[in-house]
């Protein structure tokens, strides 16, 4: 049996060390989004023999696993999965698996896995030099969004968030887009608001890197993102009052060109099947869309 345990911020040296040498680019890869959503996914982990092995609770109520990462091989860590679902009396499932992933599973134990796109799950990946840059007539409208905004904003600054003080100006905004956007949208985004929360409040123990739009003096946007792996920056978090025209226009190219500068691909996560996040994240045209799909035993 897997002895898995609630993750907890202590757990990040000890997990980060199976994570090292990840070449995946998948967000769910990545401590940060394991801790920050646990409560939402009651996520759990293990480590057995410098490999990492995680279940959570789907929104559906299905327990499923991620693909192991580690130096076990493939095989060995997939059959100790076998083994703790046949133990804990669960159906086999795996989510959050990309094409590369399935590859090595398929490699490693042929045969044996269905293998089902979920569109939801997909990640978008662009380019860091585009993000920035903004180039070309599909991207116009989003540098009309930016030009707007200094227009009816000329005393906006970006800075990259360094201290306590900043970090609470941006807890309080939190507290406010929350409130804004709940009434609004007429559902809670309480699951949000913990992961954001908790990456903002654990923000220098996660080694996280934030940037902020402010203007006259408030904080009206702001980011937070960190390193995923050597060539891909992964943005967890962007929030930005959109009563204000072009405010998430100007923190989502500001942020690229101030914090992500020297990786090659920016990683903006999935769109959890939200048709507005949808449409904002294929609005700037994704160089990859990393597909990701849900692995079940072939019977």
């Amino acid at each position: 049996m897997i002895n898995f345990k609630t993750i907890e911020i202590s757990d990040k040296k000890e997990i980060d060390k199976c994570l090292a040498g990840n070449t995946f680019r998948a967000s769910d890869y990545c401590f940060t989004n394991l801790l920050a959503w646990k409560e939402r996914f009651s996520t759990m982990f293990a480590i057995e023999k410098e490999t990492l092995f995680t279940r959570f609770k789907d929104i559906d109520g299905y327990l499923c696993y991620m693909m192991p990462i580690g130096k076990l091989p493939l095989e060995k860590s997939i059959k100790l999965i076998l083994d703790d679902a046949k133990e804990n009396n669960i159906p086999v499932r795996m989510k959050g698996i990309t094409r590369r992933m399935w590859i090595c599973i398929e490699k490693a134990m042929p045969g044996m896995f269905n293998y089902i796109h979920d569109r939801d799950s997909d990640e978008y990946i662009y380019l860091t030099e585009k993000m920035i840059s903004l180039k070309g007539k599909k991207l116009q409208s989003k540098r009309n969004h930016i030009n707007r905004f200094k227009a009816e904003n000329p005393d906006w600054e970006y800075f990259t968030i360094t201290n306590t003080h900043e970090l609470n100006e941006c807890l309080k905004m939190l507290i406010e887009w929350e409130e804004i956007n709940t009434e609004k949208n007429g559902k809670s985004l309480r699951y949000d608001y913990l992961a954001s929360k908790a990456m903002l409040e654990n923000f220098h123990e996660l080694q996280l890197c934030g940037g902020a739009i402010r203007v006259n003096g408030k904080i009206v946007a702001f980011s937070v993102g960190e390193k995923l792996t050597d060539d891909t920056f992964v943005v967890h978090l962007e929030k930005a009052f959109g009563s204000m025209n072009g405010a998430y226009a100007i923190i989502n190219q500001q942020f690229a060109e101030h914090e992500a500068i020297g990786y090659e691909y920016i990683n903006r996560e999935e769109d959890l099947g939200l048709e507005n996040l949808r449409q904002a994240k294929m609005s700037y045209y994704p160089d990859i869309l990393l597909q990701e799909r849900v692995l079940t035993l072939i019977t």
